[in-house]
């Protein structure tokens, strides 16, 4: 009777099985270059996304020209207009990003795990959600640089370098400024965060228990990371699109016009103006970029951890 009841995996708002602790601090720099390897691959796709989610903002389907139709598109018209190093633009500024966000969320996580919070019912979501926001508050300034570049809003102004972007920011808008956008980045990447751990979390559980893969951890991780792919692309477009709406937004000296009074204001406008598939806008180009960056991100991490585990 004991064996049969181990073996029943537990699902997304289930205790997570306990793992070999790693140190906070190192899965903080383990979750940093997991994070940072997978976007060297995905950094186009984001490219692709934030461009298709920015054409036709607050007009009507049909109303405007439409620059770029679909990834395979948009990724040649971007590689056609401006070459290799134009479909990775951003990159520096992704990086920072990546590991400075999932740092933060995925050493936070950790040091939940390490605290037991993750063992109670429901655990894994509101550890990952709350170290989501976390990551997201701390890595905003970044995340704003790294979508300016990406749509060349600030290209003429910024040159190369990121300390450029950053001290034009600063000395346009002030310290608030760097933090633009900052109440639709928290949503978006809590919901993802959450989604993301606490699928992949009871995913491995459940994959880990199947007879045919028997003790493959890669397999297992890869299996879990995928389907943990699917859930964050999913929960996470519309608040994508809103914080992509957010941050983009021009600002003058005096703070006028602005399309946008927040996150609330941001969704109903766009489903005023553009339907409620206006939140779904770009699903394509996110799908393809979060569930690869997801299956990346989760697989290197996953087996960073085990490793890090085995050496303590």
């Amino acid at each position: 009777m004991a064996s049969a009841v181990s073996a029943v995996p537990c699902g997304v708002l289930s205790p997570s099985s306990p793992r070999p602790a790693v140190w906070p601090p190192l899965d903080f720099c383990l979750g940093a270059l997991a994070c940072c390897t997978a976007c060297v691959f995905t950094n186009p796709l984001e490219v692709v996304k934030t461009r298709l989610q920015l054409q036709g903002e607050l007009r009507a389907r049909g109303s405007y020209k439409r620059h770029y139709r679909g990834v395979l598109q948009a990724l040649w018209v971007v590689g056609r207009t401006d070459g290799i190093r134009g479909l990775q633009k951003g990159l520096s500024v992704g990086l920072m990003y990546q590991g400075v966000m999932n740092g933060v969320r995925l050493g936070s996580y950790s040091y939940c795990e390490l605290l037991g919070l993750t063992s109670f019912h429901g655990g894994s979501l509101l550890s990952g959600a709350g170290a989501g926001a976390l990551g997201a508050f701390i890595a905003s300034p970044a995340y704003l640089v790294s979508l300016d570049t990406f749509f060349l809003s600030y290209s003429a102004t910024f040159g190369i370098y990121m300390s450029d972007a950053f001290v034009t920011i600063y000395r346009r808008e002030g310290v608030i400024g760097l933090w633009r956008g900052v109440n639709g980045a928290v949503p978006r990447v809590m919901v993802g965060s959450a989604a993301q751990l606490a699928t992949f979390t009871s995913a491995k559980e459940w994959v880990s228990h199947s007879q045919w893969l028997g003790s493959n951890r890669w397999l297992t991780a890869l299996i879990a990371a995928m389907i943990s792919g699917v859930a964050v692309a999913v929960t996470m477009t519309p608040f994508d699109v809103i914080s992509t709406r957010l941050y983009n937004q021009p600002v003058d000296e005096c703070r006028r016009g602005r399309l946008y009074h927040g996150f609330a204001d941001c969704m109903l406008k766009v489903c005023q103006a553009e339907g409620l598939f206006g939140l779904y806008k770009g699903m394509g180009p996110v799908f393809l970029r979060l569930a690869p960056h997801t299956v990346l991100s989760m697989l290197f991490w996953d087996l960073m951890r085990d490793q890090a585990a085995k050496v303590n």
